[in-house]
């Protein structure tokens, strides 16, 4: 037996040895496909004792100066329409999967939805009619489809910022029409000058918080650079009275993968499986045994689990990798 085997089992046993605790929303990111979903591909999520998936379909503006968003269209995939959206929802729900819904916005050239910001007055009321027929359609999806949560935009810093009373009628609008809760996912870095969670359910981060400069991050190390971000943490949801949730949380199985947790750099290809297991498994003891936190979504998850991660890939998924195993451990202990 390997060192690191023999250092996953003894986390592995660690955690399977606590008590029950309060349960948790258990959630994975259920990455759209051009496929449709089978019972084989929400097995893999049970074996996990997930009990929730985001589902994720998407809309698209292809320039910011013509900033319309397009969506459910021809050359979509399958699982970011409308259609595959509520068929993803079906096939979840069948298994016991509880949802949330999580429409999201792809900019083209690779511009960041944080960084969406007019020119002129005329295209952000452009912007603003087109987001609404957007998102107003899928909390329409959510309501039919009783959808347990609805994410009402992501990583859309500069958007509220300078449009905070669009923002404030928008919820207004999503809970006429959607009687569920509602979250947004906010940007590690933006939960904190987001002006509407009084008027959500939960305040949703997606916590890509940096935690250690290490090429290997031990556990330690993670545990340590997490201190500070739960601190700010549950004090803001003390301020607010709301609970947290991880709309995304993660990290790569790559070097350095808790120096810039957000770094999906494509560059970056020395796999480092420890280092994803340490920075999770931090993670779970920083967080998962809070009153103040709800729970959260890995990043991220595809439906063809037989093909997917493995130990040779350095991107997020947790899958076919050591800290699958972690994750089942931890989500076991929160079950529902």
């Amino acid at each position: 037996m390997s060192k690191y085997t023999s250092l996953l089992l003894i986390i592995l046993l660690s955690a399977f040895s606590c008590q029950p605790q309060t349960p948790k929303i258990n959630g994975v990111s259920f990455v759209s496909s051009r496929d449709t979903v089978k019972g084989d591909h929400i097995k893999p999520l049970v074996d996990i004792h997930a009990n929730y998936a985001a589902v994720m379909p998407f809309g698209f503006i292809r320039d910011l100066n013509h900033p319309t968003v397009q969506y459910n269209t021809d050359r979509q995939w399958f699982g970011e329409t409308r259609s595959g959206a509520k068929h993803y929802i079906e096939a979840l729900q069948g298994q016991h999967i509880k949802i949330m819904l999580k429409p999201q916005i792809w900019i083209g050239h690779g511009v960041f939805t944080g960084h969406i910001n007019m020119q002129n007055e005329e295209n952000w009321i452009l912007l603003e009619a087109s987001y609404s027929k957007f998102i107003l359609e899928y909390a329409q999806l959510a309501e039919d489809a009783q959808v347990d949560m609805f994410c009402i935009g992501t990583e859309l810093e500069q958007f509220i910022i300078n449009r905070p009373d669009y923002w404030n009628s928008l919820i207004k609008s999503i809970r006429k029409v959607y009687s569920g809760k509602l979250t947004y996912a906010a940007n590690w870095d933006e939960f904190k000058k987001t002006p509407f969670w009084d008027n959500l359910d939960y305040i949703g981060i997606n916590a890509y918080f940096p935690l250690s400069l290490n090429k290997t991050p031990s556990f330690e190390d993670a545990l340590e650079g997490w201190k500070p971000h739960k601190k700010v943490i549950a004090e803001f949801s003390k301020t607010h009275k709301k609970p947290i949730i991880f709309t995304e949380f993660g990290y790569r199985s790559v070097d350095f993968s808790g120096k810039s947790p957000w770094d999906s750099d494509r560059k970056m290809t020395q796999v480092n499986l420890e280092a994803q297991v340490n920075c999770t498994k931090a993670l779970f003891e920083t967080v998962w045994d809070e009153d103040w936190f709800a729970g959260g979504f890995v990043w991220k998850w595809f439906i063809n689990h037989d093909q997917s991660g493995g130990e040779n890939d350095s991107r997020f998924t947790p899958q076919n990798k050591p800290v699958e195993q972690v994750i089942k451990a931890y989500y076991n202990q929160f079950s529902r």
